[in-house]
């Protein structure tokens, strides 16, 4: 599984997260990431909203409803043995 690296304007460290899946819908790439490699464990969606000018990746957490909704679903088709809680 691989590990990235996330920073943050709001939180002073790094944090680190596993990547379970990533997909594509409508041209908009999601990743669905976790905070442990084992067990039951929070996960987030993340949308990547990378300008095309830019040097880094800039992804943020999926907060409207009907899209987590939808991407959801998507990855839970992906992952056979995955079950979203939203």
């Amino acid at each position: 599984m691989e590990k990235i690296r996330f920073r943050s304007e709001e939180m002073p460290e790094e944090v680190d997260f596993f990547v379970l899946e990533q997909t594509k819908v409508s041209g908009v790439s999601y990743i669905l990431v976790t905070d442990s490699e084992e067990g039951d464990a929070e996960c987030l969606i993340l949308k990547d909203t990378t300008e095309e000018s830019s040097s880094d990746s800039v992804y943020e957490i999926v907060d409207d409803d009907v899209e987590l909704a939808a991407i959801s679903k998507v990855f839970e088709e992906l992952l056979e043995d995955v079950e979203i809680e939203r």
